[in-house]
């Protein structure tokens, strides 16, 4: 927080585990950060490579369908 504080930061990007202790965590420090004017941002979560749609769990799905991007 000290060097965003400084100004030293641009942008801040969270990597936490895709789990209620990392979501806890990085909203945590969102709220933090959120008054100091930095461009807050988390790693994209969903299906991995390879992975198989059939064992996928609902969040990650969620997860998937929101962060889907545009093809057009």
């Amino acid at each position: 927080l000290e060097r965003v504080r400084s100004g030293e930061a641009k942008e801040i990007i969270l990597a936490t585990n895709p789990s209620m202790e990392g979501d806890a965590t990085a909203l945590y420090l969102r709220q933090q950060m959120l008054p100091m004017g930095v461009r807050i941002t988390r790693l994209a979560r969903g299906l991995p490579m390879g992975g198989d749609l059939e064992y996928a769990d609902q969040n990650t799905l969620l997860r998937a369908l929101a962060g889907r991007q545009d093809m057009g």
